[in-house]
């Protein structure tokens, strides 16, 4: 997906690790990897257990120790992915961290955290990137379970300058018997452009004291650098951290610079100069994300690809590029290399790189299901100019390919790392009369959460979410997605769709996104849960789903919806509960995206399962038939925002059980809403009144859990829940 010409460096050539004065060691003299030597005590990084470690170094070794960091975390990508690129512009400046302050009396706060994996290596945890069979002993993020070098379990970004405000606040009024020495906060690789930065950068000021900022300058965010900051910044660099407006001087802050923020004895030389400060100073170091990738072509597919030669001889480590200055409002980096590899430089595919293991896997369902709906969008740019992309970052995650956004244009915006002003941003353009469609994962939206209830739900703004990563997942704890229905159901004035399949994911976009006007539009926001990894293997393979085999007959759709979408899309047929309740009435054409859908009718028990936990409903509807000889029905809620009281007074009839099933928060989800109706509607006849039974995720955070057995854990299997069905007959 991305090319070396875009790196701006001669494939054949390859990287100085370090500045002149610590060497010129390159990459194409290391080991392909390092791995077997854990335990070989000839190698510096194994012979780390703390920071005192590297201090005990001479000086003369710190690049020597740098050099063998880099080769780690290229072999360490190669056999288990990870935010490669952001650490490997790092080495040099974590290592100087450590050489200099004293953690953890100093505390080290890193943000975003994902570029903390050096730092793990230097405090007792190397083997967890050495040795193949301990990668799982640690997280992507710092985390203080982990080790008291750690902090705080941070896998957002934009708050390490807050929270370093708080441990600074607290050692400055204890006074000197407090055991908190310097604190430095660490924000980079795009983690400024978030707006809770800011706040962090003026309170500062203000605080005074003794605060490091060291401010990671990769000249990147997640994907590009967007925003007004990133001008000024460029001047800095380019005029040796003298240039103004400086947004730094203007907070009331002292300022460093370092142009050589890929050598260490520079940056020695530089957090010295700071360490026991007394009043907060940001130290700007200018990074390569990416730093260390030796351009090496392996692959036949690379050799046509042409570069401009570089010098290699820069003292400072940091080689220049030419994809910087991007005039695009895209801002391209004209990188096309596949996202396996490691990246250097100014390139988005420097951010996450995918393990072997995954080469030539399909696509997971956030990009799966991404593409699909940018494939729907985008034939309505031309004719609807108010139509507009919105993703806060991390847009190539979601399926938001580089080629999309470079065929969209102004159609699509890249706010960089700023949830809450993204929803505003939307709600904003939807006041204007255009169709914004705003997506990222679900983890990220909670930061969002008063935008949503004011600028977008108490407004009406007409705002299309997609909410991508919801419900559980194997994620680490940060990013699970098991809170969502929880969070976006229960906002007053928004819906929140949950589809099951490709046809009504798309749908119900073109549902969300009518234009202004249309007769069928929704008359406010709509969140759609982008379908998870239970529905797309159950498109993949029919058979997961034995009740409809994934077949549900077309029903005519709304003459207003876009044509390029709904022609696409299908329909939905209309079902019947026992023949007396419409679940999908249509009244003058209009779909009426909030009834349930009945996919099979029976009785004794109701299997209601929410999306991707419907495949389960199908599976235990069949397990019941197969072994009990019950007939289930199976419903398909198709939406989290208000129950059907059509289809649940339905069942009253013949049905002693009314089961709901969720992948995600049961206390204060959706299934907890049906238990409610019944027991809040209960009539007399008491064989009217069914039992509920609610499967779903307990309260908790989960970390790097396996999805396989966190459905083990909450009953979400097909064995579990028949049982429990069974057992109350």
């Amino acid at each position: 997906m991305r090319s070396a010409s875009g790196n701006g460096f001669d494939s054949s050539d390859s990287f100085a690790v370090s500045g002149a004065a610590e060497g010129t060691a390159r990459l194409h003299d290391i080991p392909p990897s390092i791995t077997p030597s854990h335990g070989d005590d000839s190698h510096l990084l194994s012979r780390i257990a703390s920071p005192a470690d590297v201090k005990a170094l001479a000086p003369n070794e710190l690049a020597e120790l740098c050099r063998e960091i880099r080769a780690t975390l290229l072999a360490y990508g190669h056999q288990h992915g990870g935010h490669i690129g952001s650490n490997l512009g790092m080495v040099e400046a974590t290592v100087a961290l450590h050489r200099v302050f004293d953690s953890p009396r100093d505390r080290i706060v890193f943000d975003v955290s994902h570029q903390s994996y050096v730092h793990k290596m230097l405090t007792g945890r190397a083997a967890a990137y050495l040795d193949p069979d301990r990668f799982s002993e640690v997280t992507g993020f710092t985390n203080p379970g982990e080790s008291k070098h750690d902090q705080f379990v941070l896998g957002h970004t934009g708050t390490s300058i807050s929270l370093a405000c708080g441990l600074a606040k607290t050692r400055d009024m204890e006074g000197p018997n407090n055991s908190i020495g310097n604190v430095i906060a660490v924000i980079g690789d795009g983690s400024l452009s978030s707006g809770v930065a800011f706040e962090g950068l003026n309170n500062a000021a203000e605080q005074g004291g003794n605060l490091i900022i060291v401010f990671n300058d990769n000249e990147m965010s997640i994907a590009g650098d967007f925003g007004g900051m990133y001008g000024p910044l460029a001047r800095l660099r380019a005029s040796g951290g003298t240039a103004q407006p400086n947004l730094f001087n203007a907070f009331g802050l002292d300022y460093r610079y370092v142009e050589a923020g890929n050598d260490v004895s520079a940056l020695v030389a530089a957090f010295e100069e700071v360490r026991d400060i007394d009043h907060p100073v940001v130290v700007h170091i200018h990074t390569l994300k990416g730093a260390g990738y030796d351009g090496e072509e392996t692959h036949a597919d690379r050799q046509t690809a042409s570069a401009s030669p570089v010098s290699f001889d820069s003292p400072t480590g940091v080689h220049p590029t030419d994809n910087v200055n991007h005039s695009e409002p895209w801002h391209s980096d004209h990188c096309n290399l596949s996202d396996h590899e490691p990246h250097e430089g100014q390139c988005e595919a420097s951010h996450w790189r995918n393990p072997d293991a995954a080469i030539g896997k399909p696509d997971d369902p956030r990009k799966h299901y991404g593409k699909m709906a940018m494939a729907a969008l985008e034939p309505r740019f031309a004719a609807e100019p108010g139509l507009v992309v919105i993703s806060p970052a991390t847009p190539g995650s979601n399926g938001i390919t580089h080629e999309f956004r470079e065929r969209a244009g102004a159609h699509y915006v890249d706010t960089g790392i700023t949830e809450s002003h993204a929803v505003a941003y939307a709600a904003g353009i939807a006041r204007a009369g255009g169709t914004p469609v705003v997506a990222t994962t679900a983890s990220f939206f909670q930061r969002a959460y008063d935008q949503f209830f004011q600028e977008m739900s108490l407004n009406r703004s007409r705002v299309t979410v997609l909410d991508f990563l919801g419900g559980l997942s194997g994620s680490d704890n940060t990013h699970s997605g098991a809170y969502d229905v929880t969070m976006f159901s229960n906002i007053p004035g928004a819906t929140m769709l949950v589809p099951t399949s490709a046809r009504d994911y798309l749908a119900d976009l073109a549902w969300a996104t009518a234009p202004a006007g249309s007769a069928d539009a929704p008359a406010g926001p709509v969140v759609i849960r982008v379908p998870g990894e239970a529905i797309l293997t159950a498109e993949r393979d029919a058979t997961l789903l034995p009740v409809t085999g994934g077949q549900i007959a077309d029903r005519p759709q709304s003459t207003s919806l876009p044509v390029s979408v709904s022609s696409a899309s299908g329909g939905i047929s209309a079902a019947t509960v026992r023949g007396t309740v419409s679940v999908t009435a249509q009244h003058a054409g209009v779909r009426h995206m909030l009834d349930w859908r009945v996919n099979q009718t029976g009785s004794h028990a109701a299997i209601i399962g929410l999306g991707n936990a419907y495949p389960l409903a199908e599976q235990t509807a069949a397990a019941l038939s197969a072994d009990y000889g019950i007939t289930a029905t199976v419903i398909d809620p198709r939406q989290c925002t208000s129950l059907d009281s059509d289809v649940l007074e339905s069942l009253r009839d013949g049905h002693q059980q009314v089961i709901t099933l969720e992948d995600g928060q049961l206390e204060g989800g959706w299934g907890e809403k049906v238990t409610a109706y019944y027991a809040n509607h209960h009539v007399s006849d008491g064989s009217r009144n069914p039992h509920v039974l609610n499967f779903g995720a307990a309260k908790e955070f989960t970390d790097r859990v396996p999805l396989g057995e966190l459905n083990e854990r909450y009953g979400l299997t097909v064995e579990q829940v028949t049982e429990a069905i069974t057992r109350c007959f």
